[in-house]
């Protein structure tokens, strides 16, 4: 026994799109509606008897006319079918991730090398400190000596 057909319209506010077809899910794909319209208000199934016939009498096809009017349906053309990509990515997207894996080994290396520079200006650093501070100590010391003779 076939399934009862049930009559099912959306609109897009100019246009009103009907199908008739066993269930919610078939009426959306034959609208090539990804997003669930009776979800969200935007389709409901209908029980107007000049609808009914009219889609009735061409199942699964979508039939149309003016949003809110009673004129008669006229049908649809087939929308076109978005071809699917193919799997895997595309060369550009391979040639993009090829460019950021370059760039990004590029900073690395640029990174490396002002580390490796700025360690060889922290040693130089230390080593001009010690040189000074070793000087100014003995200076300290020094004067220390002078007040510690004086004193005595």
């Amino acid at each position: 026994m076939a399934a009862k057909l049930k009559v099912f319209v959306t609109s897009d506010g100019l246009t009103d799109y009907v199908v008739a077809t066993t269930s919610r899910p078939k009426a959306l794909a034959a609208w090539g509606s990804r997003q669930d319209l009776f979800k969200t208000g935007l389709a409901h199934e209908t029980d107007d008897p000049e609808v009914a016939e009219a889609a009735r009498a061409r199942p699964g096809e979508v039939l149309r006319r003016p949003a809110g009017s009673r004129a008669a349906l006229a049908k649809l053309k087939p929308a076109k079918r978005v071809a699917k990509a193919a799997p895997g990515p595309s060369k550009a997207a391979l040639k993009r991730l090829a460019g950021a894996e370059a760039r990004l080994a590029a900073a690395e290396a640029a990174h490396a090398d002002d580390l490796a520079a700025l360690e060889a200006r922290r040693a130089r650093l230390e080593a001009k400190w010690s040189e000074d501070r070793a000087r100014l100590a003995d200076a300290v010391e020094r004067a220390r000596k002078a007040v510690d003779e004086r004193r005595a």
